[in-house]
């Protein structure tokens, strides 16, 4: 009686202990679901940023931009010699412009009469080259060129195409140009171009009719009005 007595008991204290242990994890669980958030507030790491002192330039509102420009005309035949002239632009919006331009040269010698030694093929008058066209552009490119790592300018590339006349070997020619260039905004009224065209017309002087290609590289100085 008395084995069966204690044996009970001691069923009785380990369900008791048992209960406790269990009641107690569940509510200390309970708590630490419950507690607040503690949110570290404070910023550990304080930048030091060094900030720059920024320009922008002021571009003029006026739509017009007069240019003028030299570099080398090649004449297919008739060699490279220097070319000089003028431009109008109109700049019909940020993306669009149409220009007028007007250009003298002059044409050199043919490799056959520098060989033959014979009579010139074309007299002086006739050597002179002045063209004349109107062309329109289109901005394709616009952006900034860094000059150095805290200097940069507007600029934009171009491409333009037009038609006009070009008078040469005592003839008028209808030309067709085209090509590209590049504008760099030095300031808010000054710009500078480097331009690169094809002027395209028949010539039948070496004895056949053809198309000649005669390229064109300049750069100007421009200014907004």
């Amino acid at each position: 009686m008395a084995s069966w007595f204690r044996r009970f008991l001691l069923k009785a204290i380990h369900s008791v202990a048992f209960t406790v242990i269990v009641f107690s994890s569940v509510n200390i669980n309970a708590e630490e679901q419950t507690a607040p958030l503690q949110i570290q507030t404070e910023q550990l790491i304080q930048p030091e940023i060094e900030r720059r002192t920024v320009i922008l330039d002021k571009i003029d509102t006026e739509d017009f931009e007069a240019t003028a420009f030299m570099g080398v005309l090649s004449i297919e035949d008739f060699g490279a010699n220097a070319v000089m002239g003028i431009r109008l632009a109109y700049h019909l919006n940020e993306d669009i412009f149409i220009e007028g331009s007007l250009a003298k040269s002059k044409a050199g010698q043919t490799s056959y009469e520098r060989l033959s030694g014979g009579t010139p093929l074309l007299t002086a008058a006739q050597r002179e080259v002045l063209y004349y066209n109107v062309s329109i552009g289109y901005n394709l490119l616009p952006g900034e060129s860094f000059l150095t790592r805290n200097t940069s300018f507007n600029s934009t590339v171009y491409l333009i195409a037009g038609v006009g006349n070009t008078t040469f070997a005592g003839s008028d020619k209808l030309t067709i140009n085209m090509g590209g260039g590049f504008r760099l905004l030095a300031t808010d009224w000054l710009a500078l171009h480097i331009d690169v065209r094809n002027h395209i017309f028949n010539i039948d002087i070496l004895a056949e009719d053809k198309t000649a290609n005669n390229l064109e590289v300049t750069f100007g100085l421009s200014a907004f009005f």
